[in-house]
Parts: C-alpha cells; structure tokens; sequence
C-alpha cells in the first residue's frame, strides 16, 4: 500500500501576500478529510476538516451566506 500525500492548492486570487492558505482536496475521497495549512508557513501545522464539513463550508461561501455589510 503507498501512502498517498497531499497535493496542495491555493487560490490564484492569493496572490497579493496577505493571509492565504492552502487545501489538499486530493485526500478528500480516499481519507474523508480536507487538510489546510497556511500558505505561509508550510511546515507548520495542518487541520483536517471532515470532507462534508468543507464541501458545506465552500457551498455557504459561493451562496455568500458569510458576507456582513
């Protein structure tokens, strides 16, 4: 069995240096979790997030139920 390794991605509208991360959506099927670290500091540490949470997460995001006015 190998062990499979996160591919990280950050969006391309982090680009301007402020406070970004990056997920590894790859492990999402095959381990059920969503791993995210900072951009910034790629040795730090890392949280996973249930699958399901983060798929709920980027669904409120799209539909903006997170914006304040």
């Amino acid at each position: 069995m190998t062990a499979e390794t996160p591919r990280w991605l950050k969006s391309s509208y982090s680009e301007n240096g402020g406070a970004c991360v990056e997920v590894a959506t790859n492990l999402a099927t095959s381990h059920g979790t969503v791993p995210i670290r900072d951009s910034k500091n790629p040795t730090g540490s890392v949280l996973d997030f249930p699958a399901a949470a983060f798929s709920a997460f980027v669904a409120g995001v799209k539909a903006e139920r997170f914006r304040t006015f």
